[in-house]
């Protein structure tokens, strides 16, 4: 079986009251409908910042202004499944009404959720858990990596504590 290598942009987004905005995603057109944060792969030609900006348009209507920081990253290495997944998730500031329009039409919702939510919406521990540690900590930065989807051989690296300058 071929190895399948997916580059992830996500983004996340708060409203006035803090809440963060989930999608939810009908992957497989079953009626299933699990959530995550706005964003997709990283098309050919694209930089990880375009396809995010991207993503989350299509998948809110939303409008990215301004990116404030990486909030952290996920390596996923799925071998059962033949699969790697780097999922690089932004947190950034926005404009605009929300009005999924995803040409995919996997979007079946889309809502700003409180932290305490986010955490029971997400089954996935790769999605989940790094959310809720920086959700938690406001720490970014942080490296997380999984041997499964199912949070196998799960493990966090913190993130710097101070930027790297050259100087002391």
């Amino acid at each position: 079986m071929a190895r399948r290598d997916l580059l992830v942009a996500s983004t996340i987004l708060r409203d006035r009251q803090d809440r963060v905005l989930l999608v939810g995603n009908d992957w497989q057109r079953a009626g299933r409908v699990r959530y995550t944060l706005p964003g997709g792969t990283v098309e050919a030609g694209e930089t990880t910042h375009e396809a995010m900006v991207r993503e989350t348009l299509e998948e809110t209507g939303l409008h990215i202004t301004r990116i404030n920081r990486l909030a952290y990253c996920v390596h996923i290495e799925d071998v059962r499944r033949g699969e790697r997944a780097i999922v690089m998730v932004f947190e950034a500031e926005w404009s605009g009404l929300l009005n999924p329009r995803d040409p995919d039409e996997l979007i079946v919702d889309a809502r700003f959720v409180t932290a305490e939510e986010a955490i029971k919406l997400l089954d996935t521990p790769p999605l989940r858990d790094p959310l809720h540690d920086y959700l938690l900590t406001g720490e970014c930065g942080r490296y997380y990596a999984f041997k499964g989807w199912d949070g196998r051989g799960g493990m966090r690296i913190p993130g710097l504590e101070r930027p790297l300058s050259g100087k002391d």
